[in-house]
This record gives structure tokens, C-alpha cells and sequence, in this order.
């Protein structure tokens, strides 16, 4: 356990050295801010800019906040996941290509004790973050457009976190499993594809993690179909102990490639 304590706060103070504690969720902040403010300034936007024809007209739909935190979660599965993952996906295999994990694993501390040091600073990132994007969002969509349901806000928001805390669970699978290249490419296949693939075909299915963020929106409209929303759910936590289990593992096995 001490070693496990030591561990965690050596991953804290270099979250803090790297300022990633401060500039992720600052990205996450302004996505969260962007669509609620680029639309309802937008005809101002566009006369500032100027090179309109004289009469223009631009007919904006008629939007509810609901549909301003769809579009701020939209940025946040394109762009906020990129900046996540980009800054976490070595976060195991940079250290074993540059010695640092030798120095640890001569030390008497367990492959688990590493991995979920990691997975916990990582997610305490993710929840700063997604806290600063929701709040920004919600901040100026009620000053804006209107005030949202706060409790399914609340459970729309632990949704997209237990999605995030998969997100993180697949990359550090990655990251132990393979060199940081091949990790960062594995890494956004399983999560872009997927969901590329989950757009174009997932009617046929109701279940998937990928659909978690999206059922998320759909609390909030209160047109979720809950079996579906729990089956999602449950698979999700469960695939994100397996790939936790899995990447202990693969630390493990791949210890001996770690640069001495």
C-alpha cells in the first residue's frame, strides 16, 4: 500500500509539473463555451467579419440548451478526445522506452500498484476536465438559452465519465501492450473507428459503450430507453475492468522490454 501511495503522488506531481491539470481542462473549457456562444452571436459574428450582401438574412434554427450541450459533448468526442488521448496513450510506454520504468520495477512494487497510479491521475484529469467543459457550457447555454434539468444533467454527466474512464482504460492497455507508435495508432482506431462505425451501422444495435455519450444527451431529453442505457452501462465498467486486468498484465509480460 505504501508503495501504491508513493506512486500516486509521484503521478500527481508530474501532472501538476506538466501542467496538465491546468491546460486540458482550459481546452475542454473553451470547447464547452464555443457552440453555445459561436450561435447566438453568429449573425454578429458574420456582419464583424463583413463580405455579406446587403438585405442577407441567415435563418437560424430555433435551438433548446439541450441541443447546445449536444453540440458541446460533439466537441468533446472529436477534439477534447484527441487532446486526451494524445497526452496519455505513452503514458506507460515513453516510460519504459526511456528507462524510467526500470527504476521502478527494481523496486518492491506490484505491476497493479503502477497501472492504476496512472489510471487514477488520468482520470482525475478527465474529471476536471469534462467538470470545466460541462460547467462552461452549462454557464453560459442558461445565461443564453435557457436553464437545464440539474439532476439529469448531473446523471448525464457521470455517463460521459464512465465512457471517459473506458477511453483511459484502452489507451493504457495500449501503452503497456506495445511501443508508444503503435500504441497511439491502436488507441484511436478501437475508439474512432468505433465510433465512426457505431454512426454509420450502430441502428442495429442499442448496447455499445460507444453509445454512451449519446445516451447521455438522451437522459436529458427524457427519451432514453433505460434497459438499453443500463446494458451500456454495465458493459462499459465491465470492458473497462478487462482492458485494466489485461493491461496489468501485459506490463507484466513486457517489463523485460523496458530500457535499462
Amino acid at each position: 500500500m505504501s508503495g501504491f501511495k508513493v506512486l500516486l503522488q509521484k503521478e500527481y506531481r508530474e501532472g501538476w509539473r506538466s501542467w496538465k491539470f491546468l491546460w486540458i481542462p482550459l481546452v475542454f473549457a473553451l470547447l464547452g463555451m464555443s457552440d453555445p456562444l459561436t450561435n447566438y452571436y453568429m449573425m454578429d459574428i458574420l456582419n464583424a467579419v463583413g463580405n455579406v450582401p446587403e438585405g442577407f438574412e441567415m435563418l437560424m434554427p430555433e435551438l433548446v440548451p439541450v441541443d447546445l450541450l449536444q453540440a458541446s459533448i460533439g466537441q468533446f468526442q472529436t477534439i477534447g478526445l484527441l487532446v486526451m488521448m494524445a497526452s496519455f496513450v505513452g503514458a506507460i510506454s515513453k516510460e519504459r522506452a526511456s528507462g524510467m520504468a526500470t527504476l521502478l520495477y527494481a523496486r518492491p512494487i506490484s505491476y497493479g500498484a503502477y497501472f492504476m497510479s496512472k489510471f487514477i491521475v488520468i482520470g482525475t484529469v478527465c474529471f476536471v476536465s469534462i467538470l470545466a467543459g460541462f460547467a462552461a457550457s452549462v454557464y453560459y447555454t442558461s445565461i443564453l438559452y435557457g436553464t437545464l434539468d440539474i439532476g439529469a444533467l448531473l446523471i448525464s454527466f457521470c455517463t460521459y465519465y464512465i465512457w471517459l474512464l473506458f477511453v483511459i482504460a484502452v489507451s493504457l492497455l495500449m501503452s503497456a501492450s506495445f511501443k508508444t507508435v503503435i500504441a497511439t495508432t491502436c488507441a484511436f482506431t478501437v475508439i474512432f473507428v468505433g465510433q465512426i462505425v457505431d454512426m454509420i451501422v450502430g441502428i442495429f444495435w442499442t448496447i455499445s459503450p460507444w453509445k454512451l455519450a449519446s445516451y447521455g444527451i438522451l437522459l436529458v431529453r427524457g427519451a432514453m430507453d433505460m434497459s438499453d442505457y443500463w446494458w451500456s452501462l454495465i458493459m462499459t465498467v465491465a470492458l473497462t475492468i478487462i482492458c485494466i486486468s489485461i493491461g496489468i498484465a501485459m506490463m507484466k509480460r513486457n517489463a523485460s522490454m523496458a530500457k535499462i
